[in-house]
């Protein structure tokens, strides 16, 4: 089985100083703290519903990075299987259980939930503490002029043996 490259050994932390802002793997996936600035909330200082997806996709997208997914070269090996690529959310479910305040800190939870040919079924926990805020699933699919395409292999092969190392949260 491949390993999961270390996201902290020296070669990487020297092309990536700032790596460490990316949360933390866990058993189960990965942890991104955030906490929350007075423009994530809504004129009475709760989280404006919309930003908890834009924390989670902030989540979604360090946990590629700390799985060792470099968005970069992804998208140039996606361009040469795909041309015209894009990722899209397929769909997601939420469920809305209590408010995050100014100055809260968050932690939001990522889980591999489901790798199959054209999508990534991922499992998103909001948390405060131990208190469940936010709960959610969400699918990514690939596409590629207007037709849903295979996953390109890096993806799938970091994302199989994320799901396959972790147990869900």
């Amino acid at each position: 089985m491949n390993e999961r490259p270390d996201p902290f050994s020296p070669e990487t932390l020297k092309a990536d100083p700032f790596l460490h802002l990316a949360g933390r793997l866990v058993p189960g996936g990965h942890v991104l703290p955030v906490r929350v600035y007075y423009e994530d909330t809504d004129f009475s200082g709760i989280v404006y519903h919309a930003n908890y997806l834009k924390f989670m996709e902030r989540a979604r997208s360090d946990h590629l990075r700390l799985i060792g997914v470099v968005q970069g070269e992804l998208f140039g090996e996606a361009l040469a299987e795909a041309p015209g690529f894009a990722f899209v959310v397929r769909s997601m479910e939420l469920q809305f259980v209590r408010p995050a305040r100014i100055d809260d800190v968050l932690e939001v939870h990522t889980s591999p939930v489901e790798v199959a040919g054209a999508s990534i079924t991922l499992a998103q926990k909001v948390k405060r503490g131990d208190e469940l805020l936010v709960e959610g699933k969400v699918k990514v699919a690939f596409v590629a002029q207007g037709r849903a395409r295979r996953i390109p292999d890096a993806l799938r092969a970091a994302m199989k043996l994320a799901l396959e190392q972790a147990p869900q949260l």
